[in-house]
């Protein structure tokens, strides 16, 4: 049996994508594969586009709580979050170089994973739900232009949150009321956009009843993570469509 242990970076303030990563892994009932998760994390407290929240997102810190993890001896790095979708996704890449270059562990980051999840699907345009600011997610839809996939304004939701505390305490209900707007709008594929968001428990619920695919970032890097260290990721059971497909 193979023993596989997947790293997570996680943003100090989260309070969401631990237990929801821990409850994605969990569902993969395997003879041939165990796998376990860590996680080490890093000073993240505000989420917007000022130079002083954007500075959280410097390579130091980061890479050392990486270095932490490669302590473990885990067998893939993931970063769970999504500032790559408005400081660029270029950021993300040289992260993960930069993490693979101080630690010898491959990596890869929620954004990077969605984004190779779009381009698997061939989804050329989809929505935006996201507890962020109305600046935030027009950088977000601009990064997604540059590279040809439309986020069309009638499907951009957002709450005007910047606290992360707060973000964490967005309930269900809100996020029911968004997604399904987006999806009565006729987005066939939409994004919930933040990690710290207790959204991918939802996702097959939105997927059953509003018909539309739902591509999670908490979800994203555990796919991602999965492809890197070659496990099937239809071994993933109950957590939306991006599992099932090749």
């Amino acid at each position: 049996m193979r023993i596989i242990r997947l790293g997570v970076l996680v943003p100090s303030s989260n309070t969401a994508l631990e237990p929801l990563t821990h409850a994605i892994v969990s569902s993969i009932q395997s003879k041939d594969v165990t796998i376990s998760v860590y996680f080490s994390r890093f000073r993240v407290t505000t989420i917007d586009i000022s130079s002083e929240a954007n500075a959280q997102f410097e390579f130091s810190p980061i890479l050392h709580a990486a270095t932490l993890l490669a302590d473990a001896k885990v067998d893939v790095i993931g970063w769970s979050g999504t500032s790559a979708g408005w400081l660029g996704f270029e950021h993300d890449e040289k992260l993960c170089a930069a993490i693979e270059a101080e630690t010898g562990v491959k990596a890869t980051t929620s954004v990077l994973s969605l984004n190779s999840i779009l381009r698997g699907l061939g989804v050329i345009s989809f929505g935006l739900v996201t507890p962020y600011r109305k600046e935030l997610n027009s950088l977000i839809r601009q990064n997604y232009g540059a590279i040809g996939v439309d986020i069309n304004a009638t499907w951009d939701r957002h709450l005007g949150l910047t606290d992360n505390i707060e973000i964490g305490k967005v309930d269900e209900a809100t996020l029911d009321g968004m997604v399904m707007d987006v999806a009565s709008k006729g987005a066939h594929v939409l994004s919930t956009f933040c990690t710290n968001l207790r959204a991918a428990q939802r996702v097959g619920h939105w997927e059953k009843s509003a018909s539309v695919i739902v591509l999670d970032t908490v979800a994203s890097v555990v796919w991602g993570m999965l492809k890197i260290v070659e496990v099937d990721t239809k071994l993933v059971k109950g957590w939306g469509y991006m599992f099932e497909v090749e």
